[in-house]
């Protein structure tokens, strides 16, 4: 695990921790590459509750709800997709935190509206209003799956503050 990730998902341990919940992750693009980074963490059963690897717009609707007219009028890759999947990642858990990724990593799959490297995020807190940001990474495939791990990370140990 590279130096920032380990500090990130060791800040996001402390702060989980402090509040007594658990995190679920919910990823697209990346994955399971943030489920595993925090699942890195020796004694993370203590505040990682689990981790929903969504790779398809049917299982964002199967296993977190995602609302296929979400999909079908903004895209998987969308503020209102990403929402949906931390909420689903809350409700469909234990846990009282997620984070979601959904996301264009390349190198074909971008248009002219949303490019290879665009990646939107979702951060929630149980009982909160979802958090979302639109990044554009650049690099290959590899540089935005990576980019967008520690964005998650920064974004859900900001948000747990």
């Amino acid at each position: 695990m590279n130096e920032q990730w380990e500090k990130l998902s060791t800040e996001l341990a402390t702060r989980l921790s402090a509040r007594g919940i658990m995190l679920a992750t919910a990823e697209s693009c990346t994955g399971g590459w943030v489920a595993k980074v925090l699942t890195d963490l020796a004694g993370s059963s203590a505040w990682f509750e689990r981790g929903f690897v969504t790779y398809s717009n049917a299982a964002k609707q199967e296993m977190l709800g995602v609302d296929p007219l979400s999909i079908e009028q903004y895209g998987a890759v969308s503020e209102a997709t990403v929402s949906e999947m931390a909420t689903g990642a809350i409700v469909h858990s234990q846990a009282g935190a997620a984070l979601s990724i959904s996301g264009i990593a390349g190198p074909g799959g971008g248009s002219a509206e949303k490019p290879v490297g665009t990646v939107w995020f979702a951060w929630a807190i149980k009982g909160q209003a979802v958090q979302t940001r639109c990044c554009q990474f650049p690099g290959d495939r590899d540089a935005v799956r990576q980019q967008a791990v520690e964005t998650a990370l920064q974004g859900m140990v900001d948000l747990l503050g």
